[in-house]
Formats: structure tokens, C-alpha cells, sequence
């Protein structure tokens, strides 16, 4: 139980966080984590861990996370952020299309089971080795410290008022990625909360300061990630029911207020 509300509270924070650093590096609203196929290839990993019995799932979601990362560092030290936008989608289609094939080829239906149920978001932490957790906790540290450590350059770019170099910016988004997969090699992609946090967020405080949107996104996460959880735990009606989809029918008056706002 402890365990399962250390990564609640991690993904609360990881996912909202590694949201806004991407809105404030593209200048972007709809920048997200998950908009350069770092989910689809965390899933991809997964699935390809699962079925081949290779790895652990975690080890399986970051490696291909990492070679997704490692693919767009080199794109954006060459194109701007509006191709780099228009790349991500693209390549994360093609690697969801193989994750779907690993899937869909599963050897029996226990493996299939384990992989969606991390794919609906595996607060139970099924499968997770202590070496899995020591592994994401160093993650989470070294790419909170990062956002934490570039928080004034990445403000400053936000409002216009420096330039960060395709360089820097390929280096924010392997920190990024530390960040983001140490929530998600675990328990699996949760869509809203990266996009629909930050954006939130933006509406509380309409300022630039990304330390401060930091808190905010951070808070709203955690709350809205132990609601669903305890929902999911307590007010079940007697069914299994999956983080991710909870959350989602959970956050659509939030939606609406992002949508009627803007």
C-alpha cells in the first residue's frame, strides 16, 4: 500500500512536470510528453519485455524510451520545434504500429494480461523487482534535479527573452525523459495528466515562472492521481477498474473548464 502511494505521488509529479518543461520549450499549449512517441515507446518496450521474457518490464520500457529519446536529440539538433512537433507524431505512429505488432503476437494470454494491466496503470506495482524501483528512483531524482536546475533558462526562453540552442533543448529532452520514465516504466502511460495538468495550471497563474507552475502542476497531479487511485481502490462497484480509464472519465469536467476558459 505505501509502495503503491510513493508512485502515485512520483507520477504525480513526474508526468505534470515533464508536461510544462515540453510546453515551455516548444512555447506550446499542447506540448506534452508523450507528443515525440516517448509512450508508444515505453509501451513498445514493454510489450517486447513481456512477451520475450528478455527483461524486466521496466528495463524493457526505458531502454526503448531511451532510443526513442536518443532518435529525437539528434532530430532537434537539426530541425525547429514546429518540424520537430510534426516528427514526433509521425514517429510515434510508427512505433505504436510496432508495439501493436509485438502485442498482438503474444505467445499465451497471461502475458497479455500482465501487459495490459501495467498498460492501464499498475499502481499494484505486478511484476515491479526491488531492483525496478531503486532504478526509477534514481531516474526521478536526477531528472527532477534537472528540471529544477534549468528552471530559469527554460522561463526565460518561455517569455522570449533568450534563445535556447537546438542543443540545449535535445539535452532538456533526455532530461525529460529520465523524469517521465521513471513514473512510466513502472506504472504505465497516463495521457491526461501530462497535457491537462500544465494546462491547468496555466489558468491558476497566468505567469511565466515555471518554478511556480512547477508546485501548481505538481499538487494538481498528486490529487488527481490519488483520487482516482483511492476511487479505484474503494468505489469499485466489485469490478476491476483501470487507472488510466478512471482518470479519464474523472477529468473531463476538468476539460471542459480548459476548453470554456480558453
Amino acid at each position: 500500500m505505501l509502495l503503491s502511494l510513493l508512485y502515485v505521488l512520483i507520477s504525480g509529479i513526474a508526468r505534470p512536470v515533464g508536461g510544462i518543461q515540453m510546453q515551455y520549450l516548444w512555447r506550446n499549449q499542447l506540448g506534452d510528453v508523450y507528443s515525440l512517441g516517448l509512450g508508444s515507446a515505453a509501451c513498445l518496450g514493454a510489450a517486447a519485455a513481456t512477451m520475450s521474457g528478455w527483461c524486466s518490464l521496466t528495463v524493457g520500457s526505458f531502454i526503448c524510451t531511451l532510443i526513442c529519446t536518443l532518435v529525437c536529440f539528434f532530430v532537434t539538433l537539426k530541425v525547429n520545434t514546429q518540424s520537430l512537433i510534426t516528427f514526433g507524431i509521425l514517429f510515434g505512429t510508427f512505433i505504436g504500429s510496432l508495439g501493436t505488432i509485438v502485442v498482438t503476437n503474444a505467445p499465451n494470454g497471461d502475458l497479455l494480461k500482465q501487459y495490459y494491466l501495467w498498460g492501464a496503470a499498475n499502481f499494484r506495482l505486478e511484476g515491479v523487482t526491488t531492483a525496478d524501483i531503486i532504478f526509477s528512483l534514481c531516474l526521478f531524482a536526477v531528472g527532477l534535479a534537472a528540471a529544477l536546475l534549468d528552471s530559469k533558462r527554460l522561463t526565460a526562453h518561455f517569455r522570449g527573452e533568450t534563445e535556447l540552442s537546438n542543443l540545449h533543448k535535445a539535452l532538456s529532452l533526455l532530461a525529460i525523459m529520465f523524469l517521465v520514465t521513471s513514473a512510466v516504466s513502472i506504472c504505465g502511460p497516463i495521457g491526461f495528466i501530462s497535457l491537462g495538468v500544465p494546462n491547468l495550471s496555466r489558468l491558476v497563474y497566468k505567469k511565466g515562472d515555471i518554478r511556480v507552475h512547477y508546485a501548481i502542476g505538481a499538487g494538481m497531479g498528486t490529487a488527481l492521481l490519488l483520487i482516482t487511485y483511492l476511487v479505484v481502490q474503494y468505489v469499485n462497484f466489485g469490478i476491476y477498474l483501470p487507472v488510466s480509464a478512471t482518470m479519464a472519465l474523472i477529468a473531463l469536467p476538468l476539460m471542459a473548464i480548459i476548453f470554456i476558459k480558453k
